[in-house]
């Protein structure tokens, strides 16, 4: 039972792990922003974006923050677990 457990946290962690970037490329190219110019705004370097976009890496608490304040959006949102209207994913 607690394998069950641990491996549906593991999917979900790894769900939201991958919804960052896609949310993030979503934000920036409806709102016709380069990765340079977010790279800038989150103080970060443009590799990191493009390694976010990508799902290769995960970002920090800060960046999250950083970024839902930037695009108006929540961080759950960012993070997959709010959908666009702002209801919970269950």
């Amino acid at each position: 039972m607690s394998i069950l457990i641990l491996s549906m946290s593991f999917l979900i962690l790894l769900y939201n792990f991958f919804m960052f970037g896609k949310r993030l490329k979503e934000l920036r190219t409806e709102n016709d922003v380069t990765q340079k110019q977010i790279a800038e705004i989150l103080g970060c370097h443009q590799s990191m974006v493009t390694r976010w976009e990508k799902g290769e890496c995960e970002p920090t608490e800060s960046v999250i923050k950083k970024a839902a304040v930037y695009f108006d959006v929540t961080a759950d949102y960012l993070i997959g677990l709010e959908d666009e209207t702002g209801a919970k994913i269950k």
